[in-house]
């Protein structure tokens, strides 16, 4: 284990930051940060990182339900998918030695490989939507609720083996499948839908053995005033700007863990 450092709360606090600003990121963002930089495995980073976000975010669903944007009959379409998957998940992990050279390389490209769809996600969302947008506003609503829990499902697997997604393809998805729901309450539902799946998956990864909780504190306190300092600037730094930035950096640091 790995003792507390101020090099960690500042990460947290850069993290943070830029997840106040953009709602998305969080996983993206702090996962690779701590493999590449920090040398943590990538089992431990991952399992961090979950339980990082389930604490950040249940910050970020209490002040979504307080202002009634959050949609709980969405949340629960997700949340009947992507509980069952995330459990299903973490138990073939426990088959392996989740702390081994050979699953780190495994773990790596498999973050290397998310980093960049989510960086491809985030670069290509307005046109994907606008492409997409209109035949998905075609289907029926029994076919939409069986996509929202597929996509849900999908989301529990991919998290819990790589911490991210939730945010960037979260959003891009519930988007898509409910183009009537405003901003606010689609990225409300997508935070709240995550507090269970990373929780989940990060009580997994405990249950694994890779979960640094000297880490985790020092990630959270740097995080908090990060996250309200970035809300506040949002209004001075526009968004166009921070993801095509966002999206560059996760392309290079995917392409750096996959190869």
């Amino acid at each position: 284990m790995m003792l507390p450092s101020p090099e960690y709360t500042l990460s947290g606090f850069v993290v943070g930051l830029l997840v106040g600003q953009t709602g998305v990121g969080g996983g993206a963002l702090m996962t690779p940060l701590l493999v590449l930089l920090f040398g943590v495995h990538p089992a431990t980073a991952v399992g961090t990182d979950l339980l990082f976000a389930a604490a950040s975010k249940s910050v970020g669903t209490l002040v979504h339900g307080v202002n009634h944007t959050v949609d709980w009959r969405v949340v629960g379409r997700l949340a009947s998918g992507s509980v069952p998957a995330t459990i299903i998940t973490v138990l073939v992990l426990s088959g392996f030695n989740v702390m081994s050279p050979e699953m780190d390389k495994v773990l790596s490209f498999i973050l290397g490989t998310t980093l960049l769809l989510t960086g491809g996600v985030l670069m290509l969302r307005r046109w994907f939507l606008a492409a997409v947008g209109p035949a998905m506003q075609r289907i029926s609503p029994h076919v939409r609720l069986w996509l929202t829990v597929g996509c849900g499902a999908t989301l529990g697997v991919v998290v819990s083996i790589s911490s991210v997604g939730a945010g960037a393809i979260g959003v891009t998805a519930l988007v898509l499948l409910y183009p009537e729901l405003k901003v606010a309450r689609i990225v409300g539902s997508d935070i709240a839908h995550a507090v269970p799946l990373t929780l989940i998956a990060g009580v997994g990864h405990w249950w694994l053995g890779s979960v640094n909780w000297p880490l985790l504190g020092s990630l959270l306190s740097g995080s908090i005033p990060g996250i309200m300092l970035g809300s506040y600037l949002t209004r001075f730094v526009p968004e166009w700007v921070l993801r095509p930035l966002m999206a560059v950096v996760l392309f290079l640091v995917g392409g750096r863990l996959v190869v």
